[in-house]
């Protein structure tokens, strides 16, 4: 297969979050099409993960790719995540610019309101919400002047579903929502924001959830449109679960190429949006 034509060519992606999983997916959508990227990712447990993504994506794509520890819980996380990328990517006093931010970090906590924990509660509301917006912060200086810029904040279906046991995850995901239409005016010379509100996705857990979770999840991927499966097309496995949960969650390839949709030069008239990743299982109006 021919690699994808080259959209963020000498751009540079700052994706949070990164050393696995989802945003491991949207680093490599960005290093694909000729972005630069930072993965970072929180412990030392993700170290070897993001170094080998790294030198994966450098050998792959012919980019430059940059791991960086930090623990986005903290408040001084952001700002050393931006300290990092300039070091690397200003050598010799160079020009510094970022392009486009992925704010995908983020902790699911799914304590229900009567046995709600305060510090769990604050460490949900410090990584998902606090985070974004110390980053952008730090960002500020080193943003286009151009509005040629991108930040993408990911959200989640669970804003408008009422799940039990979401206080805090849902939460914090519609605060951001919140925040990316302030961000979106305050950065409109800069870069536009917009949010993307994934649904079930491919991540691994589905398989492991006990059988009376799945058996909840039928009803409402009985009704996403997408969430049908396809012979010869979804693999074995992603068969197997379908049945087990009443459809098909999205690939993440599928939620990261949304992602990419928001970031693309084309797209410099869309901002303050929330834009829905989840097979048609959630309706954005």
């Amino acid at each position: 297969m021919a690699p994808p034509f080259r959209v963020y060519e000498g751009k540079l992606a700052i994706v949070t979050g990164a050393s696995r999983s989802f945003g491991a997916a949207c680093a490599e959508h960005f290093a694909s099409r000729g972005a630069n990227v930072v993965i970072n990712y929180a412990t030392e447990g993700s170290t070897a993960k993001a170094q080998a993504l790294a030198k994966d994506f450098e050998s792959k794509y012919n980019v430059k790719a940059l791991t960086v520890q930090a623990d986005l819980s903290k408040a001084e996380g952001p700002q050393q995540v931006v300290d990092a990328a300039k070091g690397h990517f200003a050598k010799d006093g160079g020009r510094f610019q970022i392009d486009i931010i992925v704010n995908n970090a983020a902790t699911v906590n799914g304590q229900r309101l009567d046995e709600l924990d305060l510090d769990l509660f604050q460490q949900t509301f410090d990584l998902n919400c606090r985070a974004p917006a110390l980053l952008i912060k730090a960002a500020f200086p080193y943003l286009p002047t151009d509005r040629s810029g991108r930040i993408v904040n990911i959200s989640s279906a669970t804003t408008t579903w009422g799940v039990f046991g979401q206080t805090s995850y849902a939460g914090t995901k519609g605060a951001i929502e919140a925040m990316t239409r302030v961000w979106a005016r305050e950065l409109a010379e800069r870069a536009t924001v917009n949010a993307v509100s994934p649904g079930p996705m491919d991540t691994g857990l589905y398989s492991t959830l006990p059988e009376e979770i799945k058996e909840t999840l039928k009803p409402q991927n009985n009704l996403t449109p997408l969430a049908a499966t396809r012979e010869g097309v979804d693999t074995p496995q992603m068969l197997t679960l379908a049945k087990e949960i009443g459809g098909r969650p999205g690939y993440l390839e599928e939620v990261a190429g949304i992602v990419g949709i928001c970031c693309l030069p084309e797209s410099g008239w869309m901002t303050g949006n929330q834009v829905s990743a989840s097979g048609g299982g959630h309706f954005v109006r």
